[in-house]
């Protein structure tokens, strides 16, 4: 594979703390948190009431009118995180070079609301009298789609969707791709969106914060006792350098390494040796070409989750041995909770605002340490240093496991 150099040009954020790059990152450098009562459905039933819910979300402010009644939520999300990071790109799409642009997503659970009204319609109505509306969004690549039906993308279209590892999964599959001289840029896409189904889904199995404890999210800290749900779409334009060279984009960083590894364990469970984690973090590593000591900040999945937290602190410290006392790890997702497949994405658009900004965010709610988890986790305040690489790590029960760095563009 070709020693081509793939940068980002173009940021596009729709989180629970904020719409737009911007926002998203002054949220996160004041420690703001995006977790609120839900209001999307009724959650009078459930012990838990709390979500990294996006509500202040207006879909026409980026789509206009035209079309949105065929979107369902996660594509107005996905689309509007496009529109928004190909504008940022300032990528002109037209008849001369949409065969040398992309679209590769991340996603797992965006198609369940439509499947689950589809079939209710079925089992309810009769199967004559389904409302057909909804079938094509039953399917998981049908938010991507739409991306490139409203953008005129016609280079390729894909959807990968590998759980917590979706969007990074997905950057790799992207970056590929142009390493292999087939695409010239792609726009890599994540998104999850808030639904009564996935809720549900993930409250029956336990793992909701407040079920068995605070309803809080607390990652590495003591008290932490499972995930608070999140929601939300990234879009990056990541483009061969050379191309984006040739247009005068603006470039935030390189991709400089990516590694992923499925460990192959028991589904819905932890391998208690977090050796994928450990080998998609090595892997990364080699692949960028970088020291393990040339790491300035790590991107944890870290979801207050108390076996993945403990884990995760367990795998750096195997792959950075006594340095990895000296690197700063956080979590984000104290601020914007668990987000599923878009979580990866999220941390990279995170990341960069801290290479471009040069700060640290901040794992907000720690109070009581935790034995096991006794790294530098920036906790509570954000913290000023020059960033030039950041390791950016996801996993979770399943097997899959995915680390990135990106790096300041020299």
């Amino acid at each position: 594979m070709s020693k081509k150099r793939i940068v980002t040009t173009g940021i596009g954020v729709i989180a629970p703390n904020g719409i737009g790059k911007e926002q998203f990152w002054t949220a996160l450098k004041e420690g703001r948190s995006g977790i609120k009562p839900i209001n999307r459905f009724d959650t009078s039933e459930f012990k838990c009431k709390l979500g990294g819910e996006i509500n202040n979300f207006k879909p026409t402010d980026f789509l206009g009118l035209k079309g949105l009644k065929s979107l369902d939520r996660t594509a107005r999300l996905l689309c509007s995180a496009a529109k928004l990071a190909i504008e940022d790109a300032k990528l002109t799409i037209n008849y001369k070079n949409t065969d040398d642009i992309g679209v590769c997503t991340g996603t797992t659970l965006s198609s369940l609301w439509n499947f689950a009204e589809f079939e209710k319609g079925a089992i309810k109505e009769g199967p004559l009298f389904t409302d057909a509306a909804l079938f094509p969004g039953t399917v998981v690549n049908a938010a991507s789609s739409q991306v490139s039906i409203r953008f005129n993308i016609q280079g390729f279209n894909t959807t990968i969707s590998t759980g917590y590892t979706s969007s990074l999964d997905a950057l790799k599959y992207a970056v590929d791709f142009i390493k292999l001289g087939r695409i010239k840029a792609v726009l890599v896409g994540a998104v999850e969106s808030f639904a009564l189904i996935n809720f549900i889904g993930f409250y029956r199995l336990g793992f909701f914060a407040g079920i068995k404890g605070e309803e809080l999210s607390c990652p590495f800290d003591k008290r932490r006792n499972g995930i608070i749900l999140g929601e939300g779409a990234a879009v990056i334009v990541i483009e061969d350098e050379e191309y984006a060279k040739r247009r005068k984009a603006n470039i935030y960083a390189e991709i400089k390494g990516i590694g992923n590894c499925f460990d192959a364990y028991k589904m819905g469970k932890y391998n208690p040796e977090a050796d994928g984690l450990r080998e998609s973090m090595k892997k990364a590593v080699r692949d960028s070409g970088l020291r393990i000591t040339d790491i300035d900040y790590i991107s944890a999945s870290a979801n207050s989750v108390p076996e993945q937290d403990r884990l995760e602190t367990k795998a750096i410290k195997d792959v950075f041995g006594k340095f990895a006392f000296n690197i700063p790890v956080s979590s984000i997702k104290s601020m914007i909770g668990e987000p599923f497949s878009a979580g990866g994405l999220l941390q990279i658009a995170a990341s960069i605002g801290s290479i471009v900004n040069n700060f640290i965010p901040p794992t907000i709610n720690y109070k009581v340490k935790d034995n096991d988890c006794d790294l530098d986790y920036v906790v509570n305040k954000s913290r000023i240093a020059r960033i030039n690489n950041v390791l950016i790590n996801n996993f979770g029960p399943g097997g899959s496991n995915a680390s990135s760095i990106i790096s300041r563009y020299q």
